[in-house]
């Protein structure tokens, strides 16, 4: 739908533009709505099938990845949005906010059943597995952990928690 609607370097422009939008989107996602208090036993249901059980058992590889009805119709109702805002060519910032999504659900799947090595893979490892293993409220993205980082919901390792606490020699 979107080829040919512009050059191709623009194309390559938007398709990275949308992968940018798919990390805003992650982090988003996985702050707002995934860890969201609910009160009613329907929303906790819905959070629980689409990430609740993913916590229950972060090990498990049938639950690293969205169920498919939720992904199927999310990225539908995304690229629905993406050509209201842009016309044909949303189609092509939909293409890189889709190969984002790809590169997020390789990373999380990986960082749960694959050892990861290299700084870093080890780095984004970590970083998720904090998430999980010492605190849930912090450390929401997975492919662009700087987001994190950026909006202040990083989650210290030991090492930075011991560096914070040391109180400065008087000179």
């Amino acid at each position: 739908m979107g080829w040919g609607t512009v050059d191709v370097v623009r194309g390559i422009g938007l398709m990275v533009l949308g992968m940018l939008v798919w990390t805003v989107f992650e982090y988003a996602l996985h702050r707002f709505l995934f860890h969201m208090k609910l009160d009613s036993a329907a929303g906790k249901q819905l959070l629980f099938l689409i990430h609740g059980n993913h916590h229950a058992d972060p090990g498990d590889r049938y639950r690293n990845m969205m169920p498919l009805v939720v992904s199927v119709t999310l990225g539908g109702l995304c690229w629905a949005g993406f050509v209201a805002l842009a016309g044909r060519p949303g189609s092509l910032l939909f293409l890189g906010f889709g190969l984002g999504y790809v590169i997020y659900d390789t990373i999380h799947y990986a960082c749960h059943q694959w050892p990861m090595r290299g700084p870093v893979l080890k780095q984004l490892k970590r970083h998720h597995l904090r998430h999980h293993y010492a605190r849930t409220d912090g450390n929401y993205s997975i492919s662009a952990i700087f987001w994190d980082r950026l909006l202040g919901t990083g989650i210290p390792g030991k090492r930075q928690e011991i560096r914070s606490r040391r109180k400065p020699v008087a000179g």
